[in-house]
């Protein structure tokens, strides 16, 4: 064999195993009736009910943060999450949670934030431009 084919194989071989990773640490979006049903891993966007306690206490235990979330279909959830409160959570305008449900709560191995813009289209402040 040329050593280009053998150079194409290995490329080949590489490429296919890039893929099957990266297609086995995928998971999908869904909510917490879905959790529920499948007991796998999913990401579950939602807002953070703020009428409901959040529970941290670092003294106690820093790695502990349970706090109640909303997702897209109006179900509402008790989450935990092994790990410190992100900073500015309670000013989130929408979550998205990864992990899956142990019983009536979600457990989530990851907390990502979308966070209010400081740029508000309605708060644009228009300048007079000088008349001569």
């Amino acid at each position: 064999m040329k050593k280009s084919s053998i150079i194409g194989i290995i490329i080949i071989a590489i490429a296919i195993g890039v893929i099957i990773s990266t297609y086995a640490d995928s998971s999908t979006y869904g909510n917490f009736s879905q959790a529920k049903e499948t007991q796998s891993e999913l990401h579950v966007v939602g807002h953070l009910d703020k009428g409901k306690e959040m529970i941290y206490n670092p003294k106690q235990d820093a790695n502990y943060f349970a706090f109640y979330m909303t997702d897209d279909k109006g179900t509402e959830c008790k989450v935990i999450f092994n790990g410190t409160k992100p900073q500015d959570f309670e000013k989130s305008e929408q979550i998205v949670l990864t992990g899956q449900m142990k019983g009536d709560e979600f457990h989530a191995s990851k907390i990502l934030m979308k966070c209010p813009s400081k740029y508000n289209k309605d708060q644009v402040e228009v300048k007079a431009s000088p008349t001569t």
